[in-house]
């Protein structure tokens, strides 16, 4: 199994760790992003764990931070 991210997705995960170097702080950042790469070991260890998209069945979804 493979995970990737669509293009909107990488484009908004940019963004979005652009935005909180910049109003928070490197260590908020980082914190984020080392979510980012626990729920995706966890997507590819366990894909079952995580609500299955119900148009694509080979796509599987995870909350990272509310």
């Amino acid at each position: 199994m493979k995970v990737f991210l669509s293009e909107l997705a990488e484009n908004k995960l940019l963004s979005l760790s652009k935005y909180l170097l910049e109003n928070w702080n490197l260590k908020a950042r980082n914190q984020f992003l080392k979510k980012i790469t626990e729920k995706t070991h966890q997507i590819l260890q366990q894909p079952e764990s995580c609500p299955q998209s119900k148009q694509f069945k080979c796509l599987y979804k995870s909350v990272v931070n509310k």
